[in-house]
């Protein structure tokens, strides 16, 4: 009969995963030594087990499958729980896989002082989860690996930690035939959600993450012809779809806000109108909302909604653009876009250079907490869905990296940070040489934290702890191998881009003024 160890992976495959982020300890080795024989899962060996969830988490958003991470006991599994948070945050499909110490060695309530130890591991994960699992006995750990996983990947997604005794992987545990995950594509009532549309003659369309997660951009591209309706998309819903009707910006930028100001019925879809979006609930609430969520209660918790249709929201979509009637246009969104362009322009000349050295790009983009990832996040236009990746979320600095190394498993990626938070996961250079990833490293350095710079000056305070001493990066990248090249400035990125093969770093040397959508310049801050 298999060991636990090997009917883990055994669930794991029967659920699609074909890729596991992890470091060896101790107490999971037989998990490694089982996949050794596994000839249908991959696992990407990282160096920081922080970086085996941000990594998951990459995977997840890139591709919208379940990105699985497994790490050791104790210090190995407080180390995933930044990462766990971000995922958390951000709705991300990830299992956290953490051995624990011998069940023959615990003593319920008691802290005996076993090798990596803690009171209660699972319960470090319990605020960042979306639900935490112990297997109870070796013959249960096929029931409850299928049962994380089911977790993790039922809407509305989320993190799920499973804490497995090391002894349970070399038992023998038996045979457990997984669930079939079921979507739930019924559709309730449309007549109250009909009627606040047809009264509507300035519509406008709010898509956020649970849009992009359950796949509805067709769905919103439909819906928007047929009311033609501008598009808001939040962070997490960057490239959507490639309807006309999306507006290139954020609603923090003015252009963009007055159309939420002008509009008499905005329609939610898979959003929970969070304070980074919202320039923290500043925005008037709209004359009627119409929201579309899995989660009445995530739907209303923020701006409570006239009418809530609870459901799948590609599916609820859908058959609103089925039903609703045509509408006539009253926003011209080409004359929006324009302006948003015009805006970038004179606000900050380059980031707008780094702004068109991504334009037209076909690869993931995966963007740190760093001033070059704001203007990213706000105004790059996204080509295909999943195609950005951004920590807000939770606001974790040092995202970047680590994450993009799991996004590139599903192809080409670029992976923009700043000089501070590439330093919390460099050591991981040595992974992404060591799986040949086509990944490549936009490090721009501007001399430390220059968001935190920013805050410091515009609130009149003396300059402190943000001016950081960085080693040579394109010779730190070398040292493991990697091609890289400085540039000074943005002006030959996208020519750099285009050079990079495989694993690449490029340094540019600059300085940016953080754009309108963070908190420092949200211009709707004074408004009451």
């Amino acid at each position: 009969m298999p060991n636990g160890a090997e009917r883990l992976l055994e669930v794991l495959a029967a659920h699609d995963v074909e890729v596991v982020f992890g470091l060896p300890g101790v107490h999971n080795l037989a998990i490694w030594e089982a996949l050794g024989k596994h000839k249908g899962i991959r696992m990407i060996g990282v160096r920081h087990e922080q970086t085996a969830v941000y990594a998951a988490d990459g995977y997840a958003r890139a591709t919208g499958k379940l990105g699985v991470a497994v790490v050791t006991t104790g210090p190995g599994a407080a180390n995933t729980l930044g990462a766990t948070g971000e995922a958390w945050a951000s709705g991300s499909p990830v299992l956290v896989i953490a051995t624990d110490i011998p069940s023959t060695l615990r003593q319920p309530g008691v802290y005996r002082g076993v090798l990596h130890e803690t009171r209660d591991q699972k319960a470090m994960f319990l605020p960042v989860t979306k639900a935490s699992f112990d297997v109870p006995a070796a013959h249960e750990l096929g029931a409850c690996t299928d049962k994380a996983v089911q977790a993790a990947t039922r809407s509305p997604h989320g993190p799920v930690y499973l804490g497995v005794p090391t002894d349970f992987l070399s038992a023998e545990a038996p045979h457990h035939t997984p669930a079939k995950i079921v979507r739930d594509h019924l559709v309730p009532d449309l007549a109250d959600a009909g009627r606040l549309i047809a009264q509507a003659r300035r519509p406008l369309i709010w898509a956020g993450g649970g849009a992009a997660r359950s796949g509805a951009g067709p769905a919103v591209g439909a819906l928007a012809d047929k009311l033609s309706a501008p598009i808001i998309t939040t962070y997490g819903a960057r490239g959507l779809t490639d309807s006309p009707y999306v507006v290139r910006g954020p609603v923090h930028a003015p252009p963009v806000g007055k159309l939420w100001d002008e509009a008499d019925l905005v329609i939610a879809i898979g959003t929970d109108f969070d304070g980074m979006m919202t320039q923290n609930w500043l925005q008037p609430r709209p004359p009627a909302l119409l929201a579309v969520n899995i989660d009445k209660a995530d739907a209303d918790k923020n701006y409570p909604a006239d009418v809530t249709v609870e459901g799948d929201a590609a599916a609820v979509t859908e058959a609103l653009a089925a039903e609703v009637s045509a509408k006539d246009g009253v926003v011209d969104v080409d004359a929006v876009n324009a302006e948003v362009r015009t805006l970038v322009e004179a606000d900050s000349p380059e980031a707008a250079k780094l702004l068109r050295a991504l334009e037209g790009e076909t690869a993931t983009i995966v963007a740190d907490m760093c001033i070059p990832g704001y203007w990213i996040g706000g105004f790059h236009h996204v080509t295909k869905p999943r195609g950005l990746a951004y920590p807000v979320g939770w606001g974790t600095l040092g995202f970047g990296f680590p994450a993009a190394i799991g996004a590139a498993l599903d192809g080409r990626t670029i992976a923009v940070v700043g000089d501070g938070g590439f330093l919390f996961a460099c050591g991981d250079l040595a992974t992404l040489k060591q799986e040949g990833l086509p990944l490549t490293i936009v490090l721009v350095d501007d001399g430390g934290y220059g968001m935190l710079r920013y805050d410091q000056q515009v609130a009149d305070h003396a300059i402190s702890g943000v001016d950081l001493t960085r080693p040579d990066f394109a010779k730190l990248a070398e040292s493991f191998g990697i091609p890289a090249v400085t540039l000074d400035g943005f002006d030959g990125l996208k020519e750099a881009l285009g050079n990079a093969d495989g694993p690449a770093v490029i340094v540019v040397n600059a300085s940016l003024q953080p754009p309108v959508n963070t908190s420092p310049r949200w211009y709707r801050k004074n408004a009451t």
